[in-house]
């Protein structure tokens, strides 16, 4: 069958670091076999790591439509959708300006969405413990990365941030009480 060579095709070029063209093999797979939901399984992972989330959720999709008793074809939906509202989470967090306390709030109602989507993403913690601490809410965001820094413990960078937070809760306090 041509799809099977196509996935050897495309594994082929992940060993050379030939992400696209790997793509590009894993597409053909997928149209010369549409309902494989293996061949979209992969074809999505691959996407995923090339950070082209749109097209790895499609294929992920589709693989839980093809199959939806698979879990690893779940799961792999589920932190992919984490990935999708982490990353318009950060567009809000980032963007320079201080969003509105509302826009803030339901920023952090999705962030939970993601951290339920996916419990092991230590990146939504991350960003909810931000959106956390931009609403003043220390402790909250505190306890939010400290889950984070459960999950990768030996990002050092994850201690530092905890230091500020603690260092704004220690001010807010102080500020609060005088």
């Amino acid at each position: 069958m041509k799809s099977e060579q196509f996935v050897r095709n495309a594994y082929q070029c992940i060993l050379q670091n030939d992400f696209e063209g790997a793509l590009q093999w894993f597409e053909a797979a997928a149209a010369e076999n549409p309902a494989s939901a293996e061949i979209r399984y992969r074809c999505s992972v691959t996407y995923a790591r090339s950070g082209k989330i749109d097209k790895a959720l499609e294929h992920a999709q589709k693989a839980c439509e093809l199959e939806p008793d698979k879990a690893e074809y779940a799961l792999n939906l589920q932190h992919l959708q984490s990935m999708r509202i982490v990353q318009d989470a950060k567009k809000v967090l980032d963007s320079g300006d201080m969003a509105p306390a509302s826009e803030l709030y339901q920023t952090v109602s999705v962030l939970k969405e993601a951290v339920h989507l996916d419990p092991l993403y230590a990146e939504a913690y991350i960003w909810l413990a931000v959106a956390y601490s931009q609403l003043n809410e220390h402790a909250l965001a505190i306890a939010s990365l400290k889950e984070a820094m459960a999950l990768q413990p030996q990002d050092d960078g994850l201690q530092s941030m905890l230091d500020q937070f603690k260092s704004r809760l220690s001010t807010y306090l102080h500020d609060s009480t005088t």
